[in-house]
């Protein structure tokens, strides 16, 4: 459940020096996305909320048959309290579009639900979660693919299909691959959309965007199997 504000003032309260019990059974509970998404508003099991403006949760429908798993939330992200509404955001939805997924039907979310970055004048550069920050997170993730059950999850980066398969994954030796883990759930390996965003040359950027979307195509094609 969200921390209330009673326990926001007993936190105020606490000793200096006595560390508070992680919020283990936050969200536990709860029987719908909704209820997730109201339960993490209140998360405290990483040190990330300090400095984030707000939790970002996943958005869309609980019938997705595909869920998008992204790094976390970037600024516009952490300001909007929304994910994928910055300019990697568009990039997805450009290319879901060429591949005939209709993005009201997917789930899209992030392995860290808080926006991790560094100061720089008036600026927030985005920094890389670590492992520690991902498995705290990872709670939130198991929630919403427990809750969803899709048909297929895309990992997009490095840091998703860690969180999803919890080890690091060489994502541009394996991207294109579907993973199956223990549990039974496929996962997709490919890129991060921010990735075109960083490539300068127009010839190398419009390569990249194409080979996205074979990748997108591909997902088109597990969802219906």
């Amino acid at each position: 459940m969200a921390t209330t504000p009673a326990a926001l003032q007993h936190e105020a309260k606490r000793p200096a020096g006595q560390i508070p019990a992680p919020e283990v059974a936050a969200g536990g509970d709860a029987l719908s996305i909704d209820e997730a998404r109201e339960a993490a508003k209140g998360c405290r099991r990483c040190p990330l909320w300090r400095d984030a403006t707000q939790t970002v949760f996943g958005e869309g429908p609980e019938s997705a048959e595909v869920v998008f798993v992204g790094e976390q939330p970037g600024d516009q992200e952490d300001l909007a309290g929304k994910p994928f509404v910055g300019p990697a955001g568009r990039i997805l939805d450009a290319t879901l579009d060429d591949a005939d997924i209709e993005r009201r039907k997917t789930y899209v979310t992030n392995a860290v639900k808080h926006f991790k970055f560094e100061p720089r004048g008036k600026r927030r550069i985005h920094s890389k979660p670590n492992a520690g920050e991902i498995q705290a997170c990872r709670w939130w993730l198991d929630k919403e693919l427990d809750l969803i059950k899709p048909q297929v999850v895309v990992a997009l980066g490095a840091t998703a299909a860690q969180s999803l398969l919890g080890k690091a994954v060489p994502v541009l030796k394996r991207r294109g691959e579907v993973i199956e883990r223990d549990d039974g759930l496929r996962v997709f390996i490919t890129i991060h959309p921010s990735l075109i965003l960083r490539i300068r040359e127009p010839a190398d950027k419009d390569a990249e965007r194409e080979r996205f979307l074979k990748d997108m195509r591909k997902v088109k094609q597990l969802m219906a199997a």
